[in-house]
């Protein structure tokens, strides 16, 4: 039988011990919360307060869909693997259990686990991620291929996430505080020159450049053009005419896709043909995750 691809399977399908078993989630116990403590070691430290009070709307209204993931330590102590928001949430919609797989595992594999599950559930900026990986990678001791299994992500995707720890900190920080997306930074990522990165990184956020804009001028850097002369075209005005709108609109759709993606915490996807007309795609990690935007599209319409 083919192996299936870990995508979408959830953290249970996504982590094996040693005995190539995966224990404990045959079944689903309903465990009290207040036998349950947080995992001291959980990568995530910030629990966001709108988010938690949606979320637990969401569970005072339909339940716990997700269950989470615990160890259990003696009769009548459980510690998370996986889950804290869904427990934190579940104690502010005043429930006394949740439903919850019990694993058998040590300290290691509890790492593993919980940084996984901060990776796969969380919503996390692209350095965040980042990080996360390259912290897999040197506690795990593993290669961006083993990584790659483990996390259920195609080898480039991994790759490219790294390549972002290479950028300047001044860099990191705007792709982290959403000043640039990701596109913006892997084109600079090309670059391998600080101070060029730095300086055209500078002129994105002075000019507000696409995405499409900053690929052209890097690869008019590379082809010998000075970080001067990039600037020059950066700062040149579009001509006036009749034609300017439909030159200008792959922009207008970059800087829609870059504000949709910022406000529904998401890599929004637009396509579209030469007449403008297309589809947007929405994209989502777990099923917590399809209810923090449906809860967004509910305020929407009020």
């Amino acid at each position: 039988m083919a192996k299936k691809n870990a995508l979408g399977r959830g953290l249970d399908a996504l982590i094996t011990f040693n005995d190539g078993e995966t224990q404990g989630s045959s079944s689903i116990s309903e465990v009290e919360l207040d036998k349950i403590v947080p995992n001291p070691d959980q990568p995530r430290r910030a629990f966001d307060e709108e988010g938690l009070r949606e979320l637990s709307a969401s569970i005072k209204s339909i339940g716990v869909i997700q269950p989470v993931t615990l160890r259990k330590l003696d009769d009548d102590t459980y510690q998370i693997i996986a889950g804290e928001r869904r427990y934190r949430a579940s104690q502010m919609a005043g429930l006394s259990s949740i439903p919850a797989y019990i694993k058998t595992a040590d300290n290691d594999e509890m790492m593993e686990m919980a940084l996984i599950e901060n990776i796969q559930r969380e919503d996390l900026n692209s350095i965040e991620i980042a990080l996360a990986y390259q912290n897999l990678i040197d506690t795990l001791s593993l290669t961006q291929e083993q990584l790659s299994e483990r996390v259920g992500k195609k080898r480039a995707t991994v790759t490219n996430y790294l390549r972002l720890l290479k950028l300047p900190a001044e860099v990191q920080m705007g792709v982290k505080n959403k000043k640039i997306d990701m596109g913006h930074a892997r084109a600079l990522i090309t670059m391998n020159d600080p101070v060029a990165q730095l300086s055209l990184y500078n002129l994105i956020l002075e000019e507000g450049l696409s995405v499409r804009k900053v690929e052209s001028m890097v690869k008019d850097y590379d082809e010998g053009a000075p970080i001067q002369q990039l600037k020059d075209v950066g700062s040149r005005k579009p001509k006036t005419g009749k034609s300017t709108s439909r030159q200008q609109s792959p922009d207008d759709f970059d800087a829609l896709k870059q504000h949709l993606s910022a406000y529904f915490q998401t890599d929004v996807q637009f396509s579209y043909n030469k007449r403008g007309k297309g589809k947007i795609t929405i994209p989502f990690d777990s099923p917590e995750d399809l209810e923090r935007i449906i809860v967004m599209f509910d305020k929407m319409q009020k």
